[in-house]
């Protein structure tokens, strides 16, 4: 029996007609089990064909001939040049995938040198040198023997001895090796220092041949040029390399590092002492603790060259990357020209049309709402905000409805395609998301429309202008046309955007830009004890909940679970019994919002629970296992990044509809769009059972269950309690103990980020 496999797992595979060696099969009875951790084997054999090569990311899928084994094994993993004939030494584990078996994941591996007559041949004829094919090959072989690959390497001038080879093709061949030489060498370098397959890869695809040059003198580099690889990373190399760590350029990034933080939690600048402080924290380690002053010394120094944007006195500067310090100056700039510009509007006729345009559609627009139509057409820039049931739909429609009415041409756009797609339904209008609507070129990696190229309309309107961040609000502002008009449409009581800035908020509170603020809860909306209970948190009052019950007579209920582990039962329950019997269904129409990603009812867990319980493992079914997850046919998804390419965008969801494994292609449906991914770039995506608060900004649900507990205080606020419930459009089950609830409503985070726009739109800064 081979070593490691127990009697029946013999047994299987001799019944699937499988004939692996001892060597193949020899693995543990843990790595055989999904709860144990596999171990990493080796494995050592020459290429025989690849079956998909990705040759950006090297992702790659191939098959093996392994010594005194019968049977070819399938080896994946990402490879910066692979040939058929190569001699390859493998790290890595094994892997059954449910439709194609057994399969070797590679974790590190390393050419070496074939060691027969025929293995030396169809290694030179693989077309992996480039001047030698199968003919060649076979010529130099028969020449030299088993010492063609010494000849080639010392002595390759004494190719000219092998008849039909002239000095051109030594010449080619001897660049071919050299090339393939580096590779190995930067391969074998980065490995040896703990760098994944996966991003040396990558660092041997930027830099080239310079690679070991470039991460030698600054490994910090590869934070700045390669996504994915961040400052842990290059410290942690760096740390392998000997490089000292109190050394300035690791000082710089660590202070770029702590500022690309804050941009991650919305900032767009930090003042200098919050920034000095959290850089001693980053870099300190076991036998280096930097000293504040040195760290602010070198913060100046960085000013001075460019490299940060001080502004402000000297004992209060605020430190901007210049990226974030020209792109908050510049939007404040492209919005001030906007609103000098005077509009000249027949506010009687302007009335006029509302009394006829009321009396055909027989409803009443508050007065609010009527002050909200006359200033859409006499402001250049115009903010509409409110919460649920206030008539921020209608309001806008009536808007459209106008500037139609006025011969306006008009472009409906929104962050999200989901927001685009309801803002299209509530206007009678075309709407795309803003990335379409600006044009992205993925080439030029910046948008078609511009100030150079403005937009060619009279109007724009944009939904969920609450997830504007700063990068994608100047986008859009230097691309609208200076004589047209601007309707920012948004909740300003929902979180702030996902990216750095406060958006909708600074314009607000500049007291520059125009603002309608919708108050009134009209009488239709007041059945919904989802909005009612919305107007209840914003006001700091704790929600009229009704406990789950099979006849609920609301549509805002609560499950009482006193512990994370009971919530997560509690979901599972509400999905297999409650939600049906209300007539939902539970895999299409309920969504999971969570307020983090860790713990046992953060998303990471309860993707995990929620894919098993709603779309469970099928023998005739395909899967692909991606950093550690496991997707499936029918697995709803998220996007993780921007996209522009695929064009799809941080947030959007989708549903797997294929997935190929002969061409490593994986198959999502995003809203009307079908968008493929090769397995290499799975990692864009990430389960959709359940998503983050953040994350579901601009999407709305038919039902929200929002597992809330005291274990997510740090989370836990009024304005993210608010996001949540109000991504509900039919039902919302809160599921958690009460006083969760009361932990929300009393942290009254206001989202407070660093941002100069206010102040530069009103002339403070």
């Amino acid at each position: 029996m081979p070593l490691g496999i127990s009697k029946p797992r013999e047994q299987e595979f001799k019944a699937t007609g499988c004939h692996l060696s001892t060597q193949v099969l020899k693995r543990s009875d843990e790595i055989m089990s999904s709860t144990s951790t596999p171990q990493l084997e080796s494995l050592e054999g020459i290429v025989e064909r690849i079956t998909f090569h990705a040759a950006e990311s090297g992702y790659t899928v191939a098959r093996l001939k392994v010594p005194r084994t019968p049977d070819l094994v399938t080896i994946i993993g990402n490879f910066a040049q692979i040939e058929a004939g190569q001699t390859l030494k493998l790290l890595g584990i094994w892997r059954d995938h449910p439709k194609f078996g057994l399969q070797f994941q590679v974790s590190q591996y390393q050419e070496t040198k074939p060691a027969t007559l025929t293995g030396i041949e169809k290694y030179l004829g693989s077309g992996l040198i480039k001047g030698v094919g199968p003919v060649t090959a076979k010529r130099i072989v028969a020449h030299f023997g088993l010492d063609t690959l010494d000849i080639i390497e010392n002595q390759i001038e004494r190719l000219l001895e092998v008849p039909g080879i002239a000095q051109k093709r030594v010449k080619m061949i001897q660049s071919a090796w050299e090339k393939q030489k580096a590779i190995k060498e930067v391969m074998v370098f980065l490995q040896g220092h703990g760098v994944s397959t996966t991003y040396a890869v990558k660092i041997f695809k930027q830099y080239g041949e310079k690679a070991i040059a470039i991460v030698s003198a600054n490994p910090y580099q590869l934070a700045a040029d390669i996504y994915g690889i961040g400052f842990v990373t290059a410290d942690t190399l760096a740390r392998s390399l000997g490089i000292e760590p109190g050394c300035e350029f690791r000082y710089r990034a660590g202070i770029v590092h702590v500022l690309g933080e804050a941009a991650e939690e919305g900032h767009c600048f930090l003042p200098e002492a919050e920034l000095v402080d959290e850089s001693v924290k980053r870099l300190a380690i076991d036998e280096h603790q930097p000293q504040a002053n040195a760290i602010a010394s070198l913060i100046q120094k960085m000013g001075t060259l460019g490299e940060l944007v001080l502004q402000g006195k000297p004992d209060q500067q605020h430190c901007y990357q210049p990226a974030f310090f020209q792109t908050e100056q510049n939007l404040a700039q492209q919005l001030r020209q906007l609103l000098v510009r005077p509009i000249t509007v027949d506010l009687p006729r302007v009335r006029n049309w509302l009394e006829r345009f009321r009396a055909k559609t027989g409803i009443e627009l508050s007065e609010q709402q009527q002050r909200a139509v006359e200033m859409a057409a006499s402001e250049r820039v115009l903010v509409l905000t409110g919460g649920p049931g206030c008539g921020k739909t209608f309001t806008t429609r009536t808007i459209v409805a106008l500037w139609k009415a006025m011969g306006k041409s008009i472009a409906l756009a929104a962050p999200t395609g989901r927001a685009a797609q309801r803002l299209s339904e509530m206007t009678g209008q075309p709407a795309s998301t803003l990335h379409r609507l600006l044009e992205f070129e993925p080439k030029t990696m910046g948008f078609k429309h511009d100030a150079a190229n403005p937009l060619k309309v009279d109007a724009v309107v944009v939904d969920e202008a609450s997830m504007l961040d700063l990068f994608l609000a100047y986008s859009l502002i230097k691309a609208v046309p200076p004589e047209a008009q601007l309707l920012l449409v948004g909740d300003i009581d929902q979180l702030p955007s996902v990216g750095p800035g406060n958006v909708l908020r600074d314009l607000m509170a500049s007291n520059c830009v125009p603002v309608v603020r919708l108050t009134q809860v009209f009488r239709q909306a007041q059945s919904s004890q989802i909005v009612l209970n919305a107007h209840q948190i914003n006001q700091g009052k704790f929600p009229l909940l009704e406990s789950v019950s099979l006849t609920p007579r609301s549509d805002c209920l609560w499950l009482g679970a006193p512990e994370p582990e009971y919530g997560v039962q509690g979901i599972q329950e509400l999905l297999t019994d409650l939600i049906p019997q209300l007539g939902f269904n539970p895999i299409q129409d309920v969504q999971v919002l969570c307020p983090l990603t860790r713990g046992v009812v953060g998303t990471r867990n309860l993707n995990q629970v929620l894919q098993n319980l709603l779309n469970p493992a099928r023998s005739d079914s395909a899967e692909v296992v991606r950093g550690g997850i496991t997707l499936r046919v029918g697995d709803r998804l998220i996007q993780r990044v921007n996209d522009y390419e695929r064009e799809v965008f941080n947030g959007d969801l989708g549903v797997i509809v294929a997935i190929d494994s002969e061409d490593s292609e994986v198959r999502v449906q995003f809203d009307q769009r079908m968008v493929t991914y090769d397995y290499a770039d799975l990692n864009e995506v990430d389960l959709a059972w359940a998503v983050t608060i953040h994350k579901s900004q601009g999407s709305e649900y038919p039902v929200v269950m929002l597992p809330l507990f005291p274990q997510h205080y740090l989370m836990l606020s009024r304005n993210l309690l608010y996001t949540g419930l109000t991504r509900a459009k039919k039902l919302a089950v809160i599921v958690g103990p009460k006083k969760a609830v009361a932990m929300a409503l009393n942290q009254v985070k206001d989202q407070r980020r660093y941002t100069g726009l206010a102040g530069r739109l009103s002339g403070a800064m």
